[in-house]
């Protein structure tokens, strides 16, 4: 059975805003890719993480746990987000260990099912150590997207310019043309 597609309009960024991106608007209407099992499924086979541990409720919940956690350090208070974003690395270290092929960090975890979870928390975490500044939220004020800018000048605004950016570029031309 082949599986499911992934509906998102926006896939493949850094995971932790990839996590974030599970959410999104249609038609004026949030969509919630982790409502349910199936759901969180799909965004692990996107994500790359499908196959280390079978998806269920309790990952669901310490996903959707990871998610707000990183909603609100991005969107909303960083002190608040803080906290709840150690709370999820709480669950897991990493251990640096030597092997014939170099040095790796390994996660360990204090059970299996908060991998997914971690690990975004983890990579955000990264993203504030690479470019902390490069973190956005899509200009358009009704989308919920989140990219990491890899532009050149680093003035990335939208989530995708064939979307977003196009929708802004067809309201300026209407303001401008409405009235002549």
């Amino acid at each position: 059975m082949p599986a499911t597609p992934d509906p998102r309009p926006l896939t493949g960024e850094p995971l932790a805003l990839d996590l974030l991106n599970t959410r999104w608007m249609r038609e004026g209407s949030l969509q919630d890719l982790l409502a349910d099992v199936d759901g969180l499924a799909v965004w692990l086979d996107s994500a790359g993480l499908g196959g280390d541990h079978a998806p269920d409720r309790r990952m669901l919940r310490h996903v959707l746990e990871a998610r707000e956690a990183l909603r609100t350090a991005v969107d909303g208070s960083p002190q608040e987000g803080a906290a709840l974003v150690d709370a999820v690395l709480g669950h897991g270290r990493v251990r640096i260990s030597l092997t014939p092929q170099g040095p790796v960090e390994l996660p360990e975890l204090s059970d299996p099912v908060w991998g997914p979870a971690w690990l975004a928390a983890r990579n955000y975490l990264e993203l504030l150590t690479t470019a902390p500044d490069r973190i956005r939220s899509c200009a358009h004020e009704s989308c919920v997207l989140h990219f990491f800018d890899t532009s050149r000048n680093g003035t990335r605004r939208w989530c995708s310019m064939a979307t977003c950016g196009n929708r802004a570029k067809a309201s300026r031309h209407y303001a401008r043309t409405k009235d002549i």
